[in-house]
């Protein structure tokens, strides 16, 4: 936001009042309650200016991947004003990480998320009293069933029980083929 020389001046009075205080004039107090005045309305036009673009980032996301240049600039430019990329935005990126455009931001904006997940998990502990462990994340470096499960010794298969599990031909007898029925000239009419 920027101030005028005007502004400036009636800004400069008001924080020399509040340091000292003093009685004011009423053209100070005027001039003081018209920069109020202004301020509000720009905080109230950028908040304006945010719900469009987050819209627009939204109908971008949803338009992908045919979208794809007009989502990652709009994208650029919300994370450049602040904004926190969302789930949305992550999986979005995600499945466009191909692109190396694509990449490059889904690699910006993993970073801004956990910074923006630890900084609201610090929000909390402060507000509960009770400590948060923020811990960095390890990556995962092998899974259950993957290279180094094969230099692992394999379990023993366990031992039967008393009786052994029949096989299907014992629990199942095999079935009996149906008769044909005897042919037309065969039959006798009775």
């Amino acid at each position: 936001m920027a101030f005028s020389a005007d502004e400036l001046r009636v800004l400069r009075r008001a924080l020399a009042v509040a340091l000292h205080p003093a009685p004011l004039q009423d053209e100070d107090v005027q001039d003081a309650l018209r920069l109020a005045e202004s301020v509000d309305e720009a905080v109230r036009e950028a908040g304006r200016l945010r719900a469009f673009l987050l819209d627009d980032l939204a109908r971008y996301r949803e338009a992908l991947p045919g979208s794809l240049s007009g989502y990652l600039e709009l994208l650029r430019d919300a994370l450049a004003a602040g904004y926190d990329p969302a789930a949305d935005d992550l999986a979005a990126l995600r499945a466009l990480r191909r692109n190396p455009a694509a990449a490059a931001l889904l690699a910006r904006c993993q970073i801004l998320a956990e910074r923006s997940v630890r900084a609201r998990l610090a929000r909390v502990s402060q507000a509960t009293g009770t400590p948060v462990t923020t811990a960095p994340r390890a990556r995962l470096l092998a899974l259950p069933g993957g290279r180094a499960a094969a230099d692992e010794p394999k379990p023993t298969p366990p031992v039967p029980a008393e009786r052994p599990v029949p096989k299907p031909s014992e629990v199942f007898p095999p079935r009996r083929r149906p008769v044909p029925p005897p042919p037309p000239e065969e039959r006798v009419a009775g």
